[in-house]
């Protein structure tokens, strides 16, 4: 595995652009037309790409998921309007409103919220999450070194506040919440987070954050996200959000994955008509164009270091560039051999959280059922060196001079 890391001293560092950004940035959705992918499959150039396979179900009570201990108070059913500030709740949380946060697409929950996020918002994909927070635990440690200093108790300032942005499972601030009691935490996610063993100092919010974020405006010592960017619509807005709901002085960490495969000489896999290219290739380059037919910004992660130096609130930037082994191709000496095996186990699920999102960009379920099966297949023969990228970036606020 192959890691890169690059520090800006000043926020008027000028960002190093990666490797592939100059050459590769808009060169995907260019080069590569579905009809190429399609065709790279034997016997899948017939099929409709208007699909009239889709389904839609509503979710009743009994098919959204079990009502779990959300740390707001129980209402009279309705919704409340945006919260003016961070601490009121967005939404009181009774049964009805749980239900009605969720809707059926091809066999799996999502929320019913935003038009834009559409991966599965359930059970299923919450234990995909909670793996995933462990492989990428593993991979790039706890938290950014600076953040155990910044929520370090001051008796004297009051209380320190996270806000943990597209929280999913909940298990990144639910850990903070128990390693830092004195903090608040607040998660934010487009369906409440189902958890029984909730602390009391953490607290899930409905919200969807394209909203906006100018009622968490200059409220919290840490902001973090990461792996949303399926679901925002304007990234670079929101980093500039989540820098403005910041404290002087505060910390901002994002972390997000492009939907791009890799070869073992790090440059990108770009599928083309009469390529032998891996299936698993096609299929992310696929849910990239499904995510951005969506309005969703699939290739966030490659401008997440550019947008956040160049944002004048923000200083001592750094950057991590992790490249992530997809299957366990190398010897079993190998130090990141088991860290492999976790991360095949996470995109085998992830193969089935892009279904609903394939389906419904127009594909048939012949075409998307048989590139996930050669997918899986790939995957478990492990015999070709391919990665998957993650980019970090964290940073803290400038604090103002006197």
């Amino acid at each position: 595995m192959f890691i890169k890391s690059l520090r800006n001293s000043s926020r008027r560092t000028p960002p190093v652009p990666t490797a592939d950004r100059s050459r590769f940035s808009g060169k995907l959705n260019a080069s590569i037309r579905t009809s190429d992918l399609l065709a790279l499959d034997d016997g899948l150039q017939d099929e409709a790409m208007d699909s009239d396979a889709m389904s839609v179900d509503s979710a009743s009570s009994r098919d959204a998921p079990s009502s779990a201990t959300s740390h707001e108070d129980e209402g009279d059913g309705d919704a409340s309007t945006r919260s003016g500030s961070p601490a009121p709740s967005m939404y009181s949380m009774t049964d009805s409103i749980r239900a009605s946060s969720y809707r059926h697409e091809f066999g799996r929950s999502v929320n019913s919220y935003s038009d834009v996020y559409l991966l599965p918002a359930d059970e299923e994909e919450l234990q995909r999450l909670d793996l995933e927070h462990i492989l990428f635990q593993r991979l790039m440690g706890k938290y950014p070194p600076p953040m155990p200093t910044i929520l370090a108790e001051d008796v004297s300032a009051g209380p320190k506040r996270v806000l943990d942005l597209g929280c999913g499972s909940g298990t990144w601030a639910l850990e903070v919440a128990r390693e830092f009691p004195h903090c608040e935490i607040v998660a934010v996610d487009l369906v409440p987070m189902q958890n029984e063993d909730m602390p009391d100092n953490c607290r899930s919010e409905v919200d969807d954050i394209n909203l906006g974020l100018q009622h968490f405006f200059n409220d919290f010592d840490v902001v973090h996200a990461r792996y949303i960017s399926a679901g925002i619509r304007n990234y670079e807005q929101l980093v500039d959000h989540m820098a403005e709901a910041l404290r002087p002085a505060g910390l901002i960490e994002v972390v997000e994955i492009g939907l791009r495969l890799y070869d073992h000489n790090r440059e990108p896999i770009i599928p083309n008509l009469g390529d032998d290219s891996p299936h698993l290739a096609r299929w992310m380059a696929l849910l990239n164009m499904a995510v951005r037919q969506r309005g969703g910004s699939p290739d966030a992660a490659d401008m997440l270091h550019e947008w956040m130096s160049v944002q004048p609130a923000l200083e001592d930037v750094v950057y991590r560039d992790y490249y992530v082994p997809t299957s366990p191709f190398m010897s079993l000496k190998d130090p990141y051999h088991s860290l492999s095996e976790l991360f095949r186990e996470d995109l085998f699920a992830f193969l089935k959280s892009g279904r609903p999102l394939l389906l419904k960009s127009g594909l048939s379920e012949s075409i998307v059922d048989n590139l996930a099966m050669n997918a899986h297949q790939e995957l478990r023969d492990a015999r070709t060196p391919t990665y998957i990228r993650v980019q970090s970036v964290y940073a803290r606020k400038v604090f103002p001079a006197h």
